[in-house]
C-alpha cells in the first residue's frame, strides 16, 4: 500500500518561552529578529506588549490584519523604525514612500505591471534563464552557492525585462553588492530601536555606505544615457519601465530625485525578494524527493507540448504551489510595520474587541502568521499540497502574505510569480540540485529572510 511520506521540515528558530529582557531584544534583533518570537506569536490571535514604553500590537487575526492593512489602512503609516532602515538606502521610492509621493510613484509604474504586460515578458524571461543556464553546464556536478547564483540570475533578468539591458553596470560581483548592502545598510541599530534621530550615525552602516553610492551611480548613469538616447534618437528607445519613469518626470508627476529612488528601489530590492524565494525552494525540492518528483513531472509533461512560456504559470500548479510553499515558510518579507495614527476599537466577529491607541506599532509578521497554529495544520513543515488548486479555498486571504495586502501591496507580484515558475521549470527539467552534507541552513532576517552561510548545493545534470 502507498504510505505518504514524512515531510521534510526545514530549520527554523525555536519560539522562546520566557519574556525577554531590554538587552536580551536589543541584541536578538541586531542578531537575527526572527529568533525574537516566542510561543505567544505563534498560538494567539493577537498580542500586546511593551518595550521602552512604547505598545506594540503583534496582529495574527485575518480579521484585524484586513482592517490594518485594508479596510481602515488610512489609519496606518508606515512605522517609524522600519522607516529609519529603509529610508537611508531607498529614500522616497516605492517601498518607502508616503502620502502623494507614494501615490505619484504607483501611479507611474503601475502600467508596467499590467498582467497583459507582464505576460508579454514572459518569453524575455525564458530565455534569458536558458542563458544563465550555461554556467551550470559548465559546472556540472560542482557545489554552487544557489542562494548567490539565483541573485545573479533575478539581476539579469529584471535588468533585461524592465531596463532593456541598458543598466549601466556589467553586473560584475552584484549579488555581492547586494548583499553587503542588505547586511550593513539594512540591518537594525539599537539607534533604530530608540527611534533616536535620523541624523544620529548608525556606525554599523558605515561599510555599506561606498557601495550604496555604487548603485545611486549606476543609477545616475543609466538614466543620463537613457536621456540623451530619447533625445538625440527617440525612435530607438525601447517602452520600458525606465523610459515610462523617465517620461512621468515633470511638474504634474515625479521629480527627478523620485525617478532615480524609484531605480534604486527597483535595482537594488526588487529582484531580490524573488531570488530569496527561488533560493529556498530549490533547497526545499532537494531536501523533499517526493515534492521534487511531483514537481519534475508535471514540468515533463509540460514542457512535452511546447507550449508558449506565458503559458507555464497557468500550466504548472504544482510548480507554483513548491514556490508559494516556500514563500510561507521562509518569506522574503517576513514583516510589515504599521503605526496608528488615532485611537481605536477594533470589533471581532465572535464580538471581542482590541484596543489601539495612537501611536502603537502594529506588526503584520508573515513569519509568525504563516507558522502561525491557529491557521496552519502541521506549520513548520515544507507541504505543497496546500496550494494545489483544490485545496487554496482553504487558505485565507489575510492568512498568507508573501506580498502583502491593501493599497501596499507588491506592485510586481505577478511578475514574480511568472519570473519564477519559468526559472524553476528551466532549473528543474535539466538538473537536479543536491544538498551538500550537513547542510542545516540557518534563516536570518536582513530585510528580506535569507540563509546565513548560503545555500551551498550540488548541482547535477538530469
Amino acid at each position: 500500500m502507498d504510505t505518504q511520506p514524512q515531510s521534510f521540515v526545514p530549520p527554523h528558530p525555536t519560539p522562546r518561552t520566557h519574556i525577554p529582557t531590554r538587552l536580551e531584544v536589543i541584541r536578538t534583533v541586531m542578531r537575527n529578529p526572527l529568533e525574537l518570537w516566542g510561543e505567544p506569536s505563534y498560538t494567539l490571535p493577537y498580542i500586546t506588549a511593551k518595550f521602552l514604553n512604547e505598545t506594540t500590537l503583534i496582529c495574527n487575526h485575518p480579521e484585524l490584519i484586513r482592517h490594518v492593512l485594508v479596510d481602515n489602512n488610512r489609519n496606518y503609516r508606515m512605522a517609524r523604525v522600519r522607516q529609519l532602515i529603509l529610508r537611508p538606502i531607498l529614500q522616497d521610492g516605492l517601498l518607502t514612500a508616503e502620502g502623494d509621493t507614494w501615490k505619484r510613484s504607483r501611479k507611474a509604474m503601475a502600467p508596467v505591471f499590467t498582467p497583459r504586460h507582464i505576460q508579454g515578458f514572459a518569453d524575455m524571461m525564458k530565455a534569458r534563464v536558458a542563458t544563465f543556464l550555461e554556467r551550470y553546464r559548465e559546472g556540472a556536478g560542482q557545489i554552487h552557492d544557489v542562494g548567490h547564483d539565483m541573485t545573479e540570475l533575478t539581476y539579469e533578468v529584471l535588468a533585461t525585462t524592465l531596463f532593456s539591458d541598458e543598466i549601466a553596470s556589467d553586473g560584475h560581483d552584484f549579488a555581492d553588492d547586494v548583499d553587503k548592502l542588505l547586511s550593513t545598510m539594512g540591518k537594525v541599530s539599537p539607534l533604530d530601536l530608540l527611534k533616536a534621530p535620523e541624523w544620529l550615525p548608525r556606525f554599523q552602516r558605515i561599510r555599506g555606505r561606498t557601495v550604496l553610492r555604487k548603485f545611486r551611480k549606476v543609477v545616475r548613469d543609466t538614466m543620463s544615457a537613457r536621456r540623451e538616447r530619447m533625445d538625440t534618437d527617440p525612435d530607438s528607445v525601447p517602452n520600458d519601465f525606465l523610459k515610462l519613469l523617465l517620461d512621468a518626470e515633470g511638474p504634474d508627476g515625479l521629480t527627478a530625485d523620485e525617478v532615480e529612488d524609484n531605480l534604486i528601489t527597483f535595482i537594488g530590492a526588487g529582484h531580490e525578494t524573488t531570488a530569496r524565494a527561488l533560493g529556498w525552494t530549490l533547497y526545499l525540492l532537494a531536501n523533499a524527493p517526493h515534492e521534487r518528483a511531483l514537481v519534475e513531472d508535471e514540468i515533463e509533461a509540460v514542457l512535452a507540448d511546447d507550449p508558449p512560456a506565458v503559458e507555464w504559470l497557468d500550466k504548472m500548479p504544482k510548480t507554483r504551489a513548491a514556490f508559494e510553499e516556500a514563500m510561507r515558510l521562509y518569506p522574503p518579507a517576513p514583516s510589515i510595520n504599521r503605526e496608528a495614527i488615532e485611537d481605536e476599537t477594533f470589533t471581532f466577529k465572535d464580538g471581542s474587541k482590541a484596543e489601539i491607541r495612537k501611536g502603537t506599532t502594529v506588526l503584520v509578521m508573515p513569519w509568525v502568521l504563516h507558522r502561525h497554529r491557529l491557521y496552519w495544520e502541521n506549520p513548520n513543515a515544507f507541504q505543497p499540497s496546500r496550494f494545489w488548486p483544490e485545496h487554496r479555498g482553504e487558505i485565507d486571504r489575510f492568512q498568507y502574505l508573501p506580498f502583502g495586502a491593501g493599497p501596499r501591496i507588491c506592485i510586481g507580484a505577478t511578475f514574480a510569480l511568472q519570473e519564477a515558475v519559468i526559472a524553476l521549470a528551466l532549473l528543474l527539467k535539466q538538473f537536479r540540485f543536491e544538498p551538500t552534507p550537513g547542510l542545516a541552513p540557518w534563516p536570518v532576517q536582513k530585510l528580506t529572510v535569507q540563509a546565513q552561510n548560503g545555500l551551498p548545493m550540488r548541482v547535477m545534470k538530469r
